[in-house]
Order: structure tokens, then C-alpha cells, then sequence
């Protein structure tokens, strides 16, 4: 029979096929932002990619190679389902709305505090993590550089560095009001990342190894040691407080787009990991710690590593303000009672209210809330988060505990717990942000079927009969074949939305099961010690 090739050949341009395409492909929402698909990608990946990689070859080692390889490209999967489902929320939402308090308000609205108050209080405590990480690096850096013979005993103290990057750098990179902003400054985050794991690489590779060196290839240390490992494998994941802001900024936020972000940046991620374990693993054996680079003897190359892993911090940490302070203030919006919307409207009423913004309901690129926040707000607010970071990075040595139970409380909740149930409750069929989503889709697809049937008179009356009846009947099959049957298509399109509820519920199960375990080890670790 006549392929869509053939009705495509007797219009002109190609009208027919493109309508067809068209009518296969959900557009775009107008609005949004002008971040390019690149920026985005290396934005996200920067909020993956972080401290976390230096710990991968400590928790590959309580796993053995091929257990832990395969639990790290599990987390990578699960983790960009919770992103998938982040992205399929955000189509019930008007352009450049997006966030966890949007769909709390509209899901369990009184419960929208408490979910952000969890996103602020986990990006605060990465945020602290990361200086930290710069006092207790930056003196070693130092040291190599001949600061014990300067007479300046300053350059051996923390607290100078923690000051010294606080004010240069993190003060100045925290109040852009826009995450795109700050793409440049994720390029030499990423380049810093990408150095650390050609020195790993290039050590397993140089380094002469010992023969009786103890290798877990399958078996693992015990279900205690591996257990206490898997937040940072989860924790390692999670950029999930990004992703809304992606969604709002990225200019395209077609399907196939957002599925390209999150694929991208989650496999480069994934291959980063799992090489970095792996050879790291391999050079130490089970006597690796939590800190690769810290094995390493003192040297130019290690020296260049710790500075490339404070650099790398350093650019890290405006990407947790930048969520803590949009959360924040929604807490502080939040009123009892007032996060509910009205959902009985229809037609083009927007899906959360937007009485009493300013200047025709303006937003920052958080998305959330739907008033607009003001300079001063935004300044007062920036300063505070940025206030309490230093004074308590200054005064807390480790936050080792701290960030085993923010990882585990955090992590899991920002990454599957709610994804899932935003998802599952946003989509019910029963819902009428669902049915609303629904019939503006099979407006847009009615729309383009009328432009088909305009195409298809056209091919009957440009071509001999026998030709159109052919053609014809090749656009009527495939309309009822992409009826019954959906191929397989790489921006999921194809997947049901009862497969998808079905798939978050057991990814908020998981979650929740994650996170009662991951307490319980830290809980019993903590005990032990």
C-alpha cells in the first residue's frame, strides 16, 4: 500500500507529511525562556557531577565491581524517571510555572510547606558541605605551594579560605537571578571533573599494583557496610531541585528535547561514575577511602586535583542557593488555607491563580510562587541563606552525620518520593488539570486532522483517481494504526499514561523504602561509633 512518501510526493513542500508530523509531536507551550538545549544539559550535569565522584570508588568497594557498577547505572536510571516525571508534571502547568510548590498547590497543597521547607533545608546543607570542603582542601594547596616557608601562618587556617572564596567567589555567583546565567562558570566546573578523572584513570594505569591486593569482583562486604553506602550513590544523583528551573528556561521544552536534557546529562553522569569507580577500586583495593584524591601521594598532578575539586565546589554551590532560595520563599508566602487553587474553571483560565502579581504575574525562573519576587526580597533573602552557610561551615568541622541523614532524607524524597506522587495524583483521570491537559490535546490534534482532510482533498484533486483512493487509504490506515498500536519512540511518547502512574507509584514505594533503610544503617552506624 502507499506509504505516507507517496501522498507526501503529489503536494508540493511536503504540506502533508509535515501535518502528519505535526499532528504526531506535541509542540511546545509558547512562553519560556531562551537557554539553549546545550546550556541546559552542562547547567544539569553540573548539579550532578560534584563532590560526590570522589567517593564513588569508597562505595564500589563495599559493593565489589560488578555489583556496584550496576547498582551506580541504577540509581542514574531511577533518578532520571524521577526527572521524566518531573517534565510530564510540568505540562499541567502554565509555561515557566513549574516547581515542587506549583504542584503542591494543586495536589496536596497542604502539605506545600513541608515540601519545600525539605528542598531548602537539602540544598543548604550541600551548600555548607562545599565550603567545608573548600577549608579543608585549600590549606594542602597551599602547603604545596610553599606557604609554610612565607611566614604567613594565615594560609594554613580554614576559616581564611572558607573567607577568602566566600567573598571573591561565592557572594558575586549566587545572585543571578537566572540559572542560566551561570552555564559558563558549570563549563569550568565541568573541565575541573574532567581533570580528576584523567588523573584517576592515568594513576590506575601508571601506578605499578601489588599482586596480593584484596578485589571484591562479586561478592560484596555485607549488607550493613553496602546498605550505608547507597545514599552516596543516590545522594551523588540528585539534581532533581534543578530540573523545574530547566523546564522553565529551556526555550524548546518539546518532549523530545527534555528527554534529550535528561538522558544526556544522567548517561554522562553514569559513564563518569562508573569509570572513576572503577579505577580508583582497582588501584587501592578495599583500602580506598571516602576521598580518592586523598590517596594519592603528594605530587604537581594531585596538588592541581584538590584545587580543581575546590574549583569545582566553589561554581557548585549557586546551583543549591538557587532552589534554597526560591523554596524559601514560598514558606514564607504560604499561608493555611490559601494554597488551594481554584480548579472548577475551564477554557484558558490559568491552572494556579495568579491574582495580586505584580506587573501582569511576572516570575523568577524557579517558577514558584506565582507572585513575583521583589529586588529586595530576593536580596534579603540570597543574603540570609548565604549568612548562615558561612557561620556554619566556620564553626563545623564535619558534617559527615549531618549529610548521611540529609542524603537519606533529602535525596530520596527530591528524587523519587515526590516526583512519583505529584505524578500519580496530577494524572488521575479523574482530575481536572488531567482532563484539561486531555482536551488540549485533542484540540491541537483535531486542528491538524482538519488540515489533513485540506491536504488530502488537495491530492484528489491534483492526481488520477486510482492514485488518491491509494493515498488516501494510506492516511486513514495510519491514523487507525497509531490508534491501536504505538511504536516505540525515543522521547517516550508512546507510553501509556496508565503505565506511567503504575511506574511512579512504585517509584514513591521505592523511594520510601530507600529511605526508611538508609536511616535505619545510618542510625545503627552512628550507634557503633
Amino acid at each position: 500500500m502507499t506509504g505516507y512518501s507517496t501522498v507526501d510526493s503529489f503536494v508540493p513542500g511536503g504540506s502533508t507529511a509535515a501535518m502528519t508530523q505535526h499532528r504526531r509531536t506535541r509542540s511546545p507551550k509558547l512562553g519560556g525562556g531562551n537557554a539553549s538545549m546545550m546550556s541546559s544539559n552542562i547547567n544539569l550535569l553540573n548539579t550532578i557531577v560534584g563532590a560526590g565522584t570522589l567517593a564513588m570508588p569508597g562505595a564500589m568497594s563495599h559493593f565489589g565491581v560488578l555489583w556496584g557498577a550496576l547498582l551506580i547505572v541504577w540509581c542514574g536510571l531511577t533518578s532520571a524517571f524521577g526527572l521524566y516525571l518531573q517534565s510530564r508534571c510540568a505540562r499541567y502547568l502554565d509555561r515557566g510555572t513549574s516547581s515542587f510548590f506549583a504542584l503542591s498547590q494543586i495536589t496536596y497543597p497542604n502539605a506545600a510547606v513541608v515540601f519545600d521547607a525539605a528542598i531548602a533545608i537539602k540544598c543548604f546543607g550541600v551548600g555548607v558541605s562545599y565550603m567545608i570542603i573548600i577549608g579543608d582542601l585549600m590549606p594542602g594547596v597551599a602547603e604545596a605551594f610553599g606557604s609554610v616557608d612565607s611566614g604567613l601562618p594565615f594560609l594554613a587556617d580554614r576559616k581564611f579560605w572558607i573567607t577568602v572564596f566566600f567573598l571573591v567567589f561565592i557572594i558575586p555567583l549566587s545572585f543571578p537571578k537566572k540559572l542560566d546565567s551561570l552555564k559558563y562558570t558549570s563549563i569550568v566546573a565541568l573541565l575541573s571533573i574532567g581533570y580528576l578523572v584523567i588523573l584517576v584513570v592515568y594513576h590506575f594505569g601508571a601506578d605499578e599494583v601489588p599482586n596480593n591486593r584484596d578485589i571484591r569482583w562479586v561478592t560484596w562486604e555485607g549488607p550493613t557496610a553496602a546498605l550505608r553506602s547507597l545514599p552516596v550513590m543516590i545522594f551523588a544523583y540528585t539534581c532533581h531541585q534543578n530540573m523545574f528551573s530547566i523546564v522553565n528556561e529551556i526555550k524548546d521544552n518539546s518532549p523530545a528535547s527534555i528527554v534529550g536534557v535528561i538522558g544526556s546529562s544522567i548517561g554522562s553522569a553514569a559513564s563518569i561514575y562508573v569509570l572513576v569507580a572503577i579505577t580508583g577500586y582497582l588501584t587501592f583495593g578495599n583500602e580506598v577511602k571516602g576521598n580518592i584524591v586523598s590517596m594519592y601521594p603528594p605530587s604537581i598532578a594531585s596538588t592541581i586535583a584538590k584545587a580543581a575539586i575546590v574549583i569545582l565546589v566553589t561554581f557548585s554551590i549557586p546551583l543549591q542557593i538557587h532552589p534554597c532560595r526560591a523554596s524559601i520563599d514560598a514558606v514564607l508566602r504560604w499561608r493555611p488555607g490559601s494554597s488551594r487553587p481554584s480548579g472548577g474553571g475551564t477554557g484558558s483560565q490559568p491552572l494556579l491563580p495568579s491574582g495580586g502579581a505584580a506587573g501582569g504575574g511576572a516570575l523568577d525562573s524557579h517558577g514558584a510562587p506565582v507572585v513575583a519576587m521583589s529586588e529586595l526580597r530576593f536580596a534579603l533573602i540570597t543574603s540570609v541563606i548565604l549568612v548562615l552557610s558561612y557561620f556554619t561551615a566556620l564553626s563545623v568541622e564535619t558534617l559527615d552525620t549531618v549529610l548521611a541523614y540529609v542524603g537519606s532524607t533529602g535525596s530520596t524524597a527530591i528524587s523519587f518520593i515526590l516526583p512519583g506522587l505529584f505524578y500519580y495524583k496530577i494524572s488521575d483521570p479523574d482530575s481536572i488539570f488531567h482532563q484539561r491537559l486531555t482536551k488540549e490535546d485533542d484540540d491541537a490534534e483535531y486542528s491538524a486532522d482538519d488540515n489533513d482532510d485540506d491536504e488530502e482533498s488537495a491530492v484528489v484533486t491534483g492526481s488520477g483517481l486510482l492514485d488518491s483512493v491509494a493515498s488516501l487509504g494510506s492516511v486513514i490506515s495510519g491514523r487507525g494504526g497509531r490508534r491501536r498500536s504505538k511504536k516505540w519512540r525515543w522521547d517516550l511518547e508512546h507510553l501509556e499514561t496508565g503505565l506511567i502512574r503504575k511506574m511512579a507509584l512504585g517509584l514513591s514505594i521505592y523511594g520510601a523504602c530507600v529511605m526508611v533503610v538508609c536511616l535505619a544503617m545510618n542510625a545503627l552506624f552512628s550507634a557503633h561509633h
